[in-house]
């Protein structure tokens, strides 16, 4: 297992390879205020789970944030890329710094809670699986999203893409910017009977402190992250969409019993499948196997699954995120892998 040292560093190597210098330079000097023995360190010493698994970084940046977007600390606010462009770690990381002394019984207690960022981005490669499925599926489709936060990508219909073949740039709802290459599934009108989502800790987009929570673990210098959450989150709102709280497993076990509906049923996750137990994950697998094998007729299952190659059973340790598509028709399973996709939406690669 790694140190939290070693979490930290690794988190703000990370934040610099997707374009947030801002959350880069503020775990590099975390990383060193743990090597000092200060603040930092305490706050993360002894910490009780897996420092990676946990992201015990970015709940500590997303305190941070919270305290910025509030005005919680005004002077912090005063210096944070949503109020200066020109900002500078050299201004921030004192006031960041002296906040933590401060206010310690408030950041230790926001880091009680994981991240939750419920990227929007993702839904260009969910949106792919989904026509795809459209195209040789009968319909309607009913929706089953794993690990849904605060359920925003349940709304993927209604979202604008920029992608130039699907024409969507005139819809209400978030502009969702992904790069494609390839001859991705054109766009198609899907008839939707059901939508439902659950998580272990689940937020409601109508809730002002679960709209600060996605807000804070935004990487600050992403604003375009932070106008498509906003979008996402007031689409929620209208909508209503919130999901259940629940272990994913046995949430999809219950939901799966019996008969399934008239068309295809959709299990779907995104950047989700690698964080419970392996137990967990095969809990999981063995619910949706166990549905697919009673499919008959026109009552067909399908997993949707945006998520790391090597836990969808790829080489261990490589670094791609792919597209994958398990469906069921009369018991028969087949398996595609649709696409390589970047793990927060930016581009993806249509190889199907």
């Amino acid at each position: 297992m790694i140190s939290v040292l070693e979490e930290f560093r690794l988190q703000s190597r990370f934040c610099g390879e997707f374009g947030s210098p801002f959350t880069e330079q503020l775990l590099a000097r975390c990383a060193e205020d743990i090597e000092a023995g200060g603040i930092v360190a305490r706050l993360t010493d002894s910490w009780p789970g897996h420092p990676r698994a946990d992201a015990v970084s970015l709940r500590l940046a997303g305190a941070l944030h919270a305290a910025a977007l509030t005005g919680r600390d005004p002077k912090l606010a005063a210096e944070y890329p949503e109020a200066r462009s020109d900002w500078s770690m050299g201004r921030i990381w004192p006031l960041a710094r002296d906040f933590m002394e401060r206010e310690e019984a408030y950041v230790r207690d926001f880091m009680n809670s994981p991240p939750q960022t419920n990227e929007t981005a993702r839904a260009t490669g969910l949106a792919c699986g989904f026509l795809w499925l459209a195209d040789r599926s009968p319909q309607p489709l009913h929706l089953l999203e794993l690990g849904a936060s605060a359920g925003l990508n349940l709304n993927w219909d209604r979202f604008a893409y920029s992608y130039p073949a699907w024409g969507r740039a005139a819809v209400a709802g978030p502009m969702i910017p992904t790069q494609v290459e390839g001859p991705a599934p054109r766009w198609r009108d899907v008839a939707i009977a059901s939508r439902a989502a659950c998580d272990q800790n689940p937020l409601d987009p109508a809730n002002a402190d679960d709209r600060l929570r996605l807000r804070s673990y935004i990487w600050a210098d992403q604003m375009a992250r932070m106008e498509r959450l906003n979008a996402a989150l007031e689409l929620g709102r209208t909508t209503g969409s919130k999901p259940e709280k629940a272990d994913a497993a046995e949430w999809v076990r219950a939901r799966l019993a019996g008969q399934l509906p008239d068309g295809t049923s959709v299990v779907y996750h995104s950047v989700f499948y690698q964080y419970p137990p392996v137990a967990a994950r095969h809990a999981i697998r063995d619910a949706i196997e166990e549905a697919g094998s009673r499919t008959a007729g026109g009552r067909r299952l399908a997993w949707v699954r945006f998520e790391p190659e090597s836990v969808l059973g790829g080489e261990p340790g490589t670094a791609s995120y792919v597209l994958n598509v398990v469906s069921w028709d009369n018991g028969r399973r087949t398996e595609a892998t649709l696409a390589e996709v970047d793990p927060h939406g930016r581009s993806m690669v249509w190889r199907a």
